[in-house]
C-alpha cells in the first residue's frame, strides 16, 4: 500500500511539474511574441530594453551583402526587439569592464546617443541598458533636413561631450573632432551591419537642426551634433 501510495503521488509530482513547464513556456512564447510587435508609445517613460540576441541574424559575410542606404521608411513603430539591439549595438556595452561594441580612442567614449521617436526624446544608457525620456513630444523635424526623417519611426543623433577631452581651450580642436568622428562612425556602421543582418532600413545623415536640437536637449556650448541616421522597416 505505501509503494501504491508513493507511485501515486510520483504520477501526481510529475503531472504537476509537466504543466507547470508548458506553462512557463507558453509565457515566455507569448513575451517573446509581444516583443516583436510594434511598440506602443503613448506613454513617456524610461524604456527598458531587452538583452541582445547574439545569437541570431545573419552570418557577417551575408551582412556586408545586404548593407545598404535606404530612404524610404514605414512609419510602423519599431519593436521592442529592434530597439534595444540597435542601441546595443550602435554603443551597447559588450565587456565586464564596461567597454563598449565600437572602439574609442583613448577609450573615453565621448558620444552620447539619442534616440527621436514619434513621443520624443530619448538618451540611451549603456550602463543601464535603457532609454531615459528627455523631451516629450514628437522633434523628429529637428532630426533632419529631408522628408523622410519626419516620418521614420527612428532617428539616431549622436552628440559629442567635448567635457571628455579635458580641453582649455572653448573650441574643440582637430583632433578632438577628428576623434569623435571616428567614433560616430563606427557606431553608424554597426546600426548599418544590424539592420542588414535583420532585415532593417536605415541611411546614416550629415544634416540636422543642431542648434535647435542641442537648445532643446538643454547642451551647452561644450556639446556639438556630429551625425544622425534614420532607421525604421
Amino acid at each position: 500500500m505505501n509503494v501504491m501510495k508513493k507511485l501515486f503521488l510520483l504520477s501526481i509530482m510529475m503531472v504537476f511539474t509537466f504543466f507547470s513547464f508548458q506553462s512557463g513556456q507558453n509565457k515566455k512564447g507569448v513575451e517573446k511574441s509581444q516583443n516583436t510587435l510594434p511598440m506602443d508609445l503613448k506613454t513617456f517613460d524610461t524604456i527598458q530594453l531587452l538583452a541582445p540576441d547574439t545569437m541570431g541574424g545573419k552570418s557577417l559575410m551575408q551582412t556586408f551583402q545586404h548593407r545598404k542606404s535606404d530612404r524610404e521608411f514605414k512609419q510602423t513603430p519599431l519593436s521592442l526587439k529592434h530597439l534595444s539591439e540597435i542601441l546595443w549595438a550602435a554603443y551597447g556595452i559588450n565587456r565586464p569592464d564596461g567597454k563598449r561594441t565600437v572602439p574609442s580612442a583613448r577609450a573615453l567614449y565621448p558620444l552620447q546617443v539619442y534616440a527621436v521617436l514619434p513621443n520624443g526624446i530619448y538618451r540611451y544608457e549603456p550602463q543601464t541598458h535603457r532609454l531615459v525620456p528627455v523631451v516629450k513630444g514628437d522633434y523628429r523635424k529637428l532630426a533632419g533636413l529631408q522628408d523622410f526623417v519626419y516620418t521614420a519611426p527612428m532617428n539616431l543623433i549622436f552628440i559629442a561631450d567635448f567635457n571628455k577631452y579635458n580641453l582649455t581651450q572653448k573650441e574643440p580642436d582637430a583632433n578632438s573632432i577628428r576623434m569623435v568622428s571616428l567614433d560616430a562612425g563606427h557606431c553608424t556602421q554597426n546600426v548599418y551591419l544590424y539592420c542588414a543582418s535583420e532585415g532593417l532600413r536605415c541611411v546614416v545623415r550629415a544634416g540636422a537642426k543642431a542648434d535647435e536640437l542641442l537648445s532643446l536637449l538643454s547642451l551647452d556650448s561644450h556639446y556639438r551634433f556630429i551625425v544622425a541616421q534614420t532607421v525604421g522597416y
